[in-house]
């Protein structure tokens, strides 16, 4: 099975390095934003006529030639990817590029033979801690310190830097993969939901650690305190600093906790069944209490790790309809209670069979339930 699999290293650039990379992000960012505006004014393009038309702009602007060439014709065709997600409604119309926004540009991998040799302008080496970059040479790189090497074909490079000015690399690479499909022995159901992000039909809840809510008042008082400094003062720009590790604190740590999640439930079952999640639909309510917490809970997040470590490991992922009523369902005796809709309700007794219920156990082992029949129709038409 052929894979496409992304590494993403720590740069430590030295000034020189540096000084290129934020010259690439500018002209990239011109790029982009040069053939935007050529697009409204003279129609839709295709790229490859773009990157024709890319040679007599760098002779009007010849501070284009300083940079790796490669990248800017990748942010031609990232221009032509988001039109054509504008025209299949999968997202809205392109905007113009802001250098104030997170700085990011893509180079491709270009391989090449001489006298027998194999050369390439990406390449990384875990051994001595450096990766090869087209014009940048040699950058030290840290990540991945149990590995000692990258298998796989390299196919791309991303270069970025964070509002915590810190650079990084992601390289993505093209592997093939053995996976060969487990034979199951377990099988769990997850319900999801906002007071504890994962109920399991085993019984174990994974409580939701509302980090967002952590450091609130902090970040209110250090962007109120921002909104009374002069913009671009030195005082300004510390503050903003401040506020940008937060945010950057707070992604990494729910980034971890959703991976040990996953980890956890991906190792120790080989079917793994939840709901299919509209999470579009819940926050269509703005008048929900609960959309922060919703939000900050990242559960399509969550879902497509589960997802993809399935699949890596061999084993089985099925989701089940958003409006299946896993809550209002009695598990032992599949008797439907409608007054359940009401989430104050965390336990009750089942009306049919006495049956003592906890909420959310109860709507996992349904979930369960419907994930076997959906494993078994699946796997008999196989």
């Amino acid at each position: 099975m052929g894979i496409y699999r992304a590494y993403k290293f720590r740069l430590y650039p030295n000034e020189e390095q540096r000084i290129l990379i934020h010259k690439t992000f500018g002209c990239s960012r011109f790029v982009y934003n040069y053939y935007l505006n050529y697009q409204k004014e003279q129609g839709i393009k295709k790229a490859f006529d773009l990157c024709k038309d890319l040679k007599e702009l760098e002779k009007g602007h010849e501070y284009l030639k300083e940079v790796d060439s490669c990248a800017l014709r990748c942010s031609i065709f990232d221009l032509e990817d988001g039109f054509n997600n504008f025209f299949a409604k999968r997202s809205g119309y392109p905007i113009f590029k802001s250098k104030f926004a997170r700085q990011s540009y893509r180079t491709n991998c270009i391989r090449s033979t001489y006298k027998g040799k194999e050369y390439s302008n990406i390449e990384v080496d875990l051994l001595t801690r450096f990766i090869k970059l087209p014009k940048l040479a040699k950058v030290k790189i840290r990540g991945y310190r149990n590995r000692e090497r990258i298998e796989g074909k390299i196919v791309n490079a991303t270069i970025s830097k964070e509002t915590t000015n810190k650079y990084y690399v992601s390289v993505l690479v093209e592997e093939d993969l053995l996976v060969e499909k487990v034979t199951p022995t377990t099988i769990v159901g997850i319900d999801l939901g906002i007071k504890d992000l994962v109920v399991t039909s085993d019984g174990v809840k994974y409580g939701n650690e509302k980090v967002l809510t952590k450091y609130e008042k902090r970040l209110k008082r250090l962007q109120r305190k921002l909104s009374r400094q002069e913009k671009a003062s030195k005082n300004y720009l510390k503050t903003k600093m401040k506020i940008a590790r937060i945010y950057a604190k707070i992604k990494n740590y729910r980034k971890h906790y959703l991976n040990d999640i996953a980890n956890e439930i991906v190792n120790e079952h080989d079917i793994i069944v939840t709901e299919s999640l509209k999470v579009e639909d819940m926050f269509k309510d703005k008048k929900k209490v609960f959309n922060k917490s919703l939000s900050d809970a990242s559960l399509s997040k969550l879902c497509s790790l589960i997802e993809w470590k399935s699949k890596l490991k061999g084993k089985f992922y099925y989701k089940i309809n958003a409006y299946y009523p896993s809550s209002q369902i009695c598990s032992h005796c599949g008797y439907k209670n409608e007054n359940i809709k009401d989430l104050s309700i965390r336990e009750y007794d089942c009306k049919e069979c006495g049956t003592h219920n906890d909420r959310d156990i109860n709507a996992s082992l349904n979930i369960l339930l419907e994930g076997l029949k959906l494993h078994y129709k699946l796997e008999s038409v196989v």
